[in-house]
């Protein structure tokens, strides 16, 4: 068994932050049909509220974990507990080594476990949350409040940090794998460790914003996302030609600044270890995800990726996750093994951007028919589109 690196809290919170639109989806999607941007959040919420409108229940001199997810559509956010400092302990499925922060910046997409210890007076403080990144700054509030609270804790609400880029991307380089807790476990294959394998491919990927038959879209590597008439995996699976084709955006930006519309998918070897580079050219913030897969963030930093930057990258801790943040003008470096046969989805979790296109579908491949690399389509599978009418396999 793997050991839980700390005692068992005294009770365990989620806390759901993130933006809010007062629009409906359907309005939301009509503006993004029209070729418009959502705009500026109109607010925040905790856990589906706004200002003081949720209470984290504390004991004095009892330590708690708090999960905190940031489930907004477009911004990231910082989260600090008036008077009170978090331990982080757990980044999306991995134990870290045990740093303490006054404040914490969570991503689009991204979750953190922390422990908060209640050893101040007791009153009610505040768990203030605001956006990061953005040219005007919006907070909310949640109490967290003493059994034997003596009302509101005096003193100002604690501000975010004012050092906003260098400030995040220290503390993004802070947060390490605790290996002596969630390290590499042996597999099939026998044990190892990331930093010691040898990459066999590098994928650069660039975000960029543009505009395409007067409608604004996002784009990768120079192509904007556009979903098929078929579902990409099932038209993959009967071998249904005119769907998709493989190869159809490139493992590098092609920086000639122009974008246009595909339905891009892009090839990969089964138990290939790649080195995949995100880069971010443009003014906010980004955050991506890969399905079916977590990955070492080895290394991030500001300005252009080249060769050069590898000479930096942590080979030796760096933390196992589903999500990574590239700030503006900056760059990214994960390493991931090939080790999940099937049709995969990378994409921008701003929803605005994935929405128009900041997506495309990674299709990692074997020529192996065995249950033990991939089971086979589900008896019950809905088959839709070109595959309409179809079977799957025998009952």
């Amino acid at each position: 068994m793997i050991p839980v690196p700390f005692p068992p809290p005294a009770d365990d919170y989620t806390v759901l932050i993130g933006d809010w639109y007062k629009a409906n989806h359907i309005d939301l999607k009509y503006t993004l049909d029209s070729g418009k941007d959502l705009g500026f959040p109109d607010g925040l919420l905790i856990n589906g509220r706004s200002w003081d409108g949720y209470t984290f229940n504390v004991q004095p001199g009892k330590t708690y974990r708090f999960r905190i997810s940031n489930v907004g559509l477009a911004t990231s956010l910082n989260i600090r507990f008036q008077g009170h400092t978090m331990e982080l302990v757990e980044v999306e499925g991995s134990h870290t080594m045990q740093t303490t922060y006054s404040s914490l910046d969570v991503h689009l997409g991204q979750s953190y476990s922390v422990l908060l210890t209640a050893d101040q007076p007791a009153y009610d403080y505040a768990v203030v949350v605001s956006t990061r990144f953005t040219s005007k700054i919006i907070s909310t509030t949640a109490v967290l409040r003493y059994s034997n609270s003596a009302g509101k804790a005096p003193g100002a609400l604690p501000g975010g940090p004012t050092i906003q880029i260098d400030w995040s991307l220290n503390q993004a380089r802070s947060i390490r794998w605790n290996l002596t807790a969630s390290g590499p476990r042996p597999n099939p294959q026998g044990s190892y460790h990331y930093g010691l394998v040898t990459t066999t491919r590098t994928i650069r990927l660039a975000n960029s914003a543009t505009t395409i038959n007067g409608k604004q879209r996002y784009a990768v590597n120079g192509v904007s996302y556009v979903n098929p008439d078929t579902p990409l995996k099932i038209a993959d699976y009967y071998k249904i030609s005119g769907v998709f084709s493989v190869g159809t955006i490139s493992d590098a930006p092609s920086g000639a600044g122009s974008a246009y519309l595909q339905t891009s998918v892009m090839g990969a070897s089964y138990r290939d270890y790649v080195e995949i580079v995100f880069e971010n050219s443009e003014n906010e913030v980004q955050s991506w995800h890969i399905d079916g897969y977590a990955f070492w963030v080895v290394g991030m930093d500001g300005g252009k990726w080249s060769a050069a930057s590898r000479q930096s990258y942590n080979l030796r801790d760096a933390v196992s996750r589903y999500t990574v943040q590239v700030y503006p003008s900056s760059w990214s470096a994960i390493y991931m093994p090939l080790d999940n046969v099937g049709m995969w989805n990378v994409r921008s979790e701003n929803w605005a951007r994935q929405y128009l296109g900041q997506q495309f579908y990674l299709r990692v491949w074997t020529s192996s028919t065995s249950w033990r690399d991939e089971y086979p389509i589900p008896k019950n599978a809905l088959l839709c589109g070109r595959a309409a009418g179809r079977r799957t396999r025998p009952l």
